[in-house]
């Protein structure tokens, strides 16, 4: 497996397993398999060439397996921050430590801009192996929203973390 950036040649493996995360995980997307379903191409291009994101892309054999996200905040007071985004492994690649690297590999990505001083992210309550993951990695939480998202008729709260660069 390996890890790299991902650029507008890459717009439809993104799009498909993107559509695959909301469809399965619902609860920990914002965004709906409905909504982002509906964007043109070009939406989905813009999203790996922008200047305010980057997207990193695990491969195995060719394959688009996994990704992760980090936005870049471009108001003047708020640039030492990074927000981390996105993180989705396919269900055949999990528990082979994708998500481990995938996450290793954006903290290696803000690390190498001096301007950043932290990232943040939020994670579904309740969603144990994923922040786990985050603990392991040094994020903290500092927050939690109550009902953030809402799937159907449930709600699911967010968690708020952090962690210093």
């Amino acid at each position: 497996m390996w890890i790299e950036r991902l650029d507008a040649s890459h717009a439809l493996a993104y799009r498909e397993l993107m559509l695959e995360a909301y469809d399965c995980h619902p609860q920990a997307f914002t965004s709906s398999v409905r909504e982002r379903a509906a964007m043109p191409l070009s939406w989905w291009e813009s999203r790996l060439t922008g200047k305010l994101d980057v997207v990193l892309g695990a491969f195995e054999a060719g394959r688009l397996a996994g990704i992760v996200g980090l936005a870049f905040e471009s108001r003047e007071k708020a640039r030492h921050k990074a927000t981390l985004f996105g993180l989705y492994v396919s269900a055949p690649h999990c528990r082979r430590g994708a998500g481990r690297q995938l996450l290793q590999a954006a903290l290696a990505e803000a690390q190498s801009r001096p301007e950043l001083k932290l990232i943040q992210l939020t994670v579904t309550a309740g969603n144990d192996a994923a922040l786990n993951l985050y603990r392991r990695c040094g994020f903290i939480q500092f927050g939690q929203e109550p009902m953030a998202v809402r799937v159907g008729e449930d709600y699911f709260d967010k968690l708020h973390l952090w962690r210093e660069l």
